[in-house]
């Protein structure tokens, strides 16, 4: 009697067409040993003495006393998953042989694929015709979202200039030039800062423009709109307060939600026990919702009073670099004319599609990326499908698919508002860039997955979307953040891994040292590029994570274990929830230091010795030995940061003197002296008035309900 049913096998196979992998199975697959029966959803394989048996009619004792193995599909997250199973208390003949030919045959029968966007002419057809033989679902629901066509539009053009991008990574579009002096442009007028990208660009911009700097914002897309919402806590906000940009009051006024708690959970009914984890609660991360587009109307009214000025629907061309000043050259995109401005210094905020990051750093812009797609919905889910006091921070409702481990990001805003991110992380190849396109696919089809509802009862509000660069720094140095007269901000910059917050949150905590760092620059006219170098996010502490984020990407034509990414998770995001609530608000704020970092790697270690080797098959000898560079550089500006804590304080000291007499001096030693601060994730504490706001919860306090349904 078979009273024993064990795993043997379990494989994704990388298309969301369940009945063709079931029909191959049942009736074109032919094991090296046995015979194949189709069940409903899959087959078995018998031996062939049972098979034989069977023709004669008498199947009970032999088949009941043989070993069978079992194969079922189902399908999930658009993609569709194999497990085989031996039933019986000893081995199938010639089990690994069947196996390893399963596996094999399925492998070239429904290899990975990576399709790329057709060329549209849209001079005949508009984006949604010329798009939905290829993603119906997409332009389907696109065609429900206000301003859908411009939006979708956009998804289309920031997906195919991505790809461009990595596939020519080598002779990127040149749009920086050096000329010998700035071009006369009569009545154009003169600026001190001429930022390029109008999100992250607007919150700098306004700070320097109070500052009493002649500022200049391009925008290519209309002022104020945004292709994503934004996320943070009180204490991280309070930089923008303490700067003076926004008042207590004003900061009130953009808070579109603040939450109770924050939960991080990823898919484990597959993982081994050690890869498996409870919920992890974060109730002071991204616990606070952000009206973005009442935030940019705040910081553009901010920098309009200032004496900024700001020129939107205009795209960016090129920008001449004279010894003088630079003279930049845009087109206003609904009439085609020409603008020109000149100015001292150009901020690159273009995020990541800036031509001028490409052009700076060519093949080394970014080592990965996540495609982030996403919709903020106005109602029609359910009463019960999600408490609006709660986020999701990260959560996984799968295994690997497609080559890709999908997560997901839900956060109340407004009313009944709920926005939604869905994004992986994501090794740059040129066969394979990352599609958006193929993950609004992938959205729309499985949001109801993730949540109860119906999309055809949904409300939507907007799209989300993006790409979210990261570089794999190991010294500050090896990546160029600036030319003469040029510097790069935020996503442009991409300084740092995407495991850690990028964009919005590591520019508003880095601000403080940034905007300090920069008018001394602009002050003293120190606008060369080996002194605009020294101005730049980098923290060591967290640009040795970058590891991680490299374990959770699948190579391009690899097959990996459809749990492994999952396992990994849980296993990290296990330790976290077992230490000090601090612990982990500290490592997802990028704040922990050397010895938690090498406790909790340590811990990681012993409680799944695996981790090791998943990682060493994920990223490779060469990668790893990389890290260890990284791993040996954050270990020595730790050690700085220690020996030398007495320098800050020092170097306000001595200011008074030492500027006036030496600002190329003054300017490194600040720079210096902010990297073992910040740069370690260890700024100024906040304000009094910030770390009561921050310790006190904004509710009252209840268990917290059941976070998945």
């Amino acid at each position: 009697m078979k009273d024993s049913l064990t795993e043997l096998l379990y494989l994704e196979v990388p298309t969301p067409d369940l009945d063709a992998v079931r029909r191959w199975l049942q009736h074109q697959f032919q094991p090296a040993v046995g015979n194949t029966t189709a069940t409903p959803d899959g087959f078995l394989i018998t031996a062939e003495t049972v098979a034989r048996s069977g023709s004669s009619g008498n199947l009970g004792d032999d088949f009941l006393d043989a070993p069978v193995l079992s194969g079922f599909v189902w399908s999930v997250q658009r993609t569709t998953y194999l497990k085989v199973f031996r039933w019986g208390d000893r081995p199938f003949p010639g089990e690994r042989t069947v196996l390893q030919q399963l596996t094999q045959a399925l492998q070239v029968q429904f290899p990975q694929r990576y399709p790329a966007p057709p060329q549209v002419d849209l001079s005949h057809q508009s984006i949604f015709e010329a798009l939905a033989p290829h993603y119906p679902q997409t332009v389907k629901y696109f065609q429900r979202i206000p301003n859908g066509e411009y939006d979708l539009n956009r998804v289309y053009w920031w997906e195919q200039r991505w790809r461009e991008s990595v596939r020519n990574p080598q002779q990127p579009k040149q749009v920086v030039f050096a000329v010998e002096a700035v071009e006369d442009t009569g009545t154009q007028p003169a600026y001190d800062l001429i930022y390029i990208g109008g999100a992250l660009g607007i919150i700098h911009a306004a700070v320097m423009a109070r500052r009493g700097y002649r500022v200049l914002l391009i925008e290519r897309l209309p002022f104020g709109r945004m292709n994503r919402e934004w996320n943070i806590s009180r204490a991280e906000f309070q930089s923008l307060i303490d700067l003076e940009l926004f008042t207590p009051a004003e900061f009130e006024g953009v808070i579109a939600r603040e939450y109770i708690d924050g939960f991080s959970k990823f898919f484990d009914a597959n993982n081994p026990p050690q890869a498996k984890a409870p919920v992890l609660h974060t109730p002071t991360v991204l616990n606070v919702g952000i009206d973005a587009e009442k935030l940019l109307k705040i910081c553009g009214d901010k920098l309009r009073a200032a004496g900024g000025e700001i020129w939107d629907e205009t795209e960016f061309e090129r920008v001449d670099v004279a010894p003088g000043g630079v003279t930049v050259y845009a087109k206003q995109l609904p009439t085609g004319t020409s603008r020109v401005a000149t100015g001292r210094l150009l901020v690159d905020a273009m995020g990541t599609a800036s031509p001028i990051a490409w052009q700076l750093n060519g093949d080394r812009t970014f080592d990965s990326v996540c495609p982030t797609v996403g919709a903020v919905v106005e109602r029609g889910f359910e009463p019960g499908v999600w408490d609006a006091r709660y986020g999701d921070v990260l959560f996984s409702h799968g295994d690997i698919s497609r080559g890709r481990q999908l997560i997901w990001e839900l956060f109340p805003g407004r009313g009944e508002e709920l926005t939604f991110y869905l994004f992986h992380y994501h090794q740059v190849h040129p066969d394979n860039p990352g599609s958006l396109l193929e993950m609004y696919e992938d959205f729309f089809a499985i949001l109801p997955e993730y949540r109860r509802c119906d999309l055809d009862k949904l409300t939507w509000r907007k799209a989300t979307f993006g790409y979210i660069p990261g570089h794999f720094s190991g010294i500050k140095s090896d990546r160029r953040v600036a030319f003469d007269r040029l510097i790069a901000i935020g996503d442009a910059a991409s300084l740092q891994s995407p495991l850690v917050f990028t964009g919005f949150g590591s520019l508003v905590r880095n601000l403080p040292r940034l905007t300090d760092l920069l008018d001394t620059a602009l002050r003293h006219d120190l606008l060369q590029a080996s002194h605009l170098e020294q101005i730049r996010a980098f923290q060591s502490n967290i640009a040795v994570t970058w590891l991680f984020s490299k374990g959770m990407m699948v190579p391009t034509g690899k097959w990996v274990a459809p749990q492994r990414v999952n396992a990994m998770l849980n296993t990290f995001f296990g330790i976290l929830a077992d230490e000090d609530p601090q612990v982990s608000d500290r490592f997802i704020k990028d704040r922990a230091g050397w010895v938690p970092f090498n406790r909790m790697a340590l811990k990681a270690a012993r409680t799944n010795p695996a981790l090791l080797l998943w990682i060493w098959e994920l990223a490779g000898p060469a990668d790893l030995l990389r890290w260890v560079g990284s791993y040996l550089s954050f270990t020595l500006a730790a050690l700085l940061s220690w020996l030398f804590q007495w320098l800050p304080g020092f170097a306000r000291q001595i200011q008074p003197w030492l500027e006036p007499r030496y600002p190329s001096l003054w300017l490194w030693l600040l720079a210096r002296s902010y990297a073992l601060t910040y740069g370690m994730g260890q700024p100024p504490p906040p304000s009094g008035a910030a770390a009561s706001a921050s310790s006190a919860p904004p509710l009252s306090l209840k268990t917290p309900v059941e976070p998945r349904s």
